[in-house]
């Protein structure tokens, strides 16, 4: 079966930098699964899937612009350390939940500097070309549960959310 939208798709990967660094990767993990076409993978990662079988294994690149996105410096600020919500104690590379009307964002902490915390709102990726070595292990049609809820669910029916 090919992937296309509306296949719950199972697959291998490892992520790399331009410098050929490993950020990611499923070896010695669970492979990830996911609902194709539903924009629940990076649009660069769904286009180079889209049409692929099982037993196919390649390397993409994917664009800051199909990855990520740009890195927005409109997305840095700076707020004073006790405006800041958590019982954690604050790190830099730490993520934050912030919510907005848009609904809920990750602010990485950058900087530490006195009672003033940097903020970045863009995601550790963006900016960033990516390097996919992908290979894909399985393609089932989804179920019209899955298709309703959005996501794959475990091979026995039961959903976690």
């Amino acid at each position: 079966m090919e992937i296309t939208k509306d296949t719950i798709v199972t697959i291998n990967y490892t992520l790399k930098d331009e410098k050929g660094s490993v950020l990611d990767t499923s070896e010695k993990k669970e492979p990830l699964q996911y609902l194709h076409g539903y924009g629940k993978m990076i649009p660069g990662v769904e286009k180079g899937l889209e049409g692929r079988k099982p037993g196919d294994a390649f390397d993409i690149k994917v664009t800051a612009e199909d990855g990520y996105g740009k890195y927005d410096e409109r997305l840095m600020t700076s707020v004073k350390k006790d405006l800041i919500q958590t019982d954690a104690e604050l790190a830099v590379g730490m993520a934050l939940q912030a919510e907005s009307p848009e609904g809920v964002h990750l602010l990485y902490i950058t900087k530490i500097d006195g009672d003033m915390v940097s903020l970045d709102g863009n995601h550790p990726l963006a900016g960033m070309d990516l390097f996919f070595n992908l290979s894909v292990l399985d393609v089932r049609e989804a179920s019209p549960e899955e298709k309703d809820h959005g996501h794959a669910h475990d091979g026995d029916g039961h959903h976690h959310h």
